[in-house]
């Protein structure tokens, strides 16, 4: 069984930047599929950005140039750097696994807030 701990949410002020730090446990495989979701309040949860082995597969088209999805496959530890963060970017961002015949797993979600 795989599971998920995201880490790294906070409040920051619009323009600023933070890293999230997804820590996977469990059979975990360097080519499984990895990426970060986002939720906001009165909305449909949303992909942010994917990855594959070490390789982005997909950024969201709000967040591409901004964002920077990466993976220690050693540390079985994904991270998503955020940059020139906008208060819309607020959301609970959860960390997503794809393995072998579609399993699936989600952490628990971090909390972004941007606010002046």
């Amino acid at each position: 069984q795989v599971h998920l701990v995201e880490s790294g949410g906070g409040l920051v002020q619009p323009g600023g930047s933070l890293r999230l730090s997804c820590a996977a446990s469990g059979s975990i495989r360097s080519i499984d599929t990895m990426g970060w979701y986002r939720q906001a309040p009165g909305k449909q949860r949303e992909l942010v950005a994917t990855m594959i082995s070490d390789y982005p597969l997909k950024y969201a088209d709000s967040v591409k140039g901004r964002f920077t999805i990466s993976r220690d496959n050693a540390k079985n530890t994904m991270y998503l750097q955020m940059n020139s963060l906008k208060p819309e970017d607020t959301a609970v961002y959860y960390c997503n696994w794809v393995g072998l015949f579609g399993r699936e797993a989600w952490g628990q979600g971090t909390q972004v807030t941007v606010s002046s």
